[in-house]
């Protein structure tokens, strides 16, 4: 077995044991494999091994693995989502992790009905409040989800954060558990399921399970080292 494949075995296991260790069925927390800047050969290999969900950040990069990897890969784009790129992204993504203006929903919205695709997509939320971080604030939310619940041409499934590099449990706990609570109530305001928690990295996801994330985005602990800058999208 190749040193990838047993750290992403092991990911596998311990995310669904720290599930069940917290009361929660172990199918629900799935683990989305990060592979940017590491090139199509290490999703090849996790793509015969059963691993269908991988996660970039950069619209050109994404393409590039698209065009030589199976068709049946979900592509979930995770990075800063750039308005010149929106067409990029409903063409080429599954889901769309971080929508975080009005302005990029209605691009969005417009583009997949002209696109005749139906994306998913999650609002990504600054619960840290740190500057370097895309997202938007928990004050603008409430108008962003309105237009949100609104579209007909992409799926809202729920919401994206990110936490500080290095923060205490304390504050993981805070920021997951805010999310969170932001999703309960905004399924509750619009009647509607939002199923989709999209936090947690290698560094920080056992704190995100104990507060219900459904997708965890695991790069380093899968694939390692990240090295810049990306290599290209072709096999090696």
């Amino acid at each position: 077995m190749s040193q990838l494949l047993e750290h992403y075995r092991t990911v596998l296991r311990e995310v669904a044991e720290a599930a069940v260790n917290c009361g929660r069925d172990p199918q629900s927390v799935r683990v989305l494999a990060v592979s940017k800047t590491f090139p199509a050969d290490d999703i090849a290999e996790l793509y015969a091994a059963g691993c269908r969900a991988f996660g970039e950040s950069r619209i050109p990069e994404l393409q590039a693995k698209a065009a030589v990897l199976p068709g049946d890969i979900r592509w979930h784009l995770i990075g800063q989502l750039q308005a010149n790129k929106a067409r990029k992204a409903v063409r080429t993504a599954s889901m769309i992790h971080s929508v975080d203006s009005m302005t990029l929903l209605e691009r969005l919205e417009r583009i997949a009905g002209e696109e005749g695709r139906h994306p998913g997509f999650l609002l990504e939320v600054n619960i840290s409040g740190e500057a370097g971080k895309s997202g938007c604030t928990p004050e603008e939310l409430p108008e962003l989800a309105q237009r949100a619940a609104a579209c007909c041409n992409m799926d809202w499934q729920g919401f994206m954060t990110m936490a500080p590099e290095g923060a205490e449990e304390e504050t993981l706990m805070r920021i997951f558990g805010t999310l969170r609570r932001m999703r309960d109530e905004q399924s509750v305001r619009f009647n509607r399921p939002l199923p989709e928690l999209s936090m947690g990295m290698s560094g920080d996801w056992q704190a995100a399970v104990r507060q219900g994330a459904t997708i965890v985005r695991i790069g380093s602990a899968i694939f390692g080292h990240r090295e810049y800058p990306a290599p290209a999208g072709s096999c090696r």
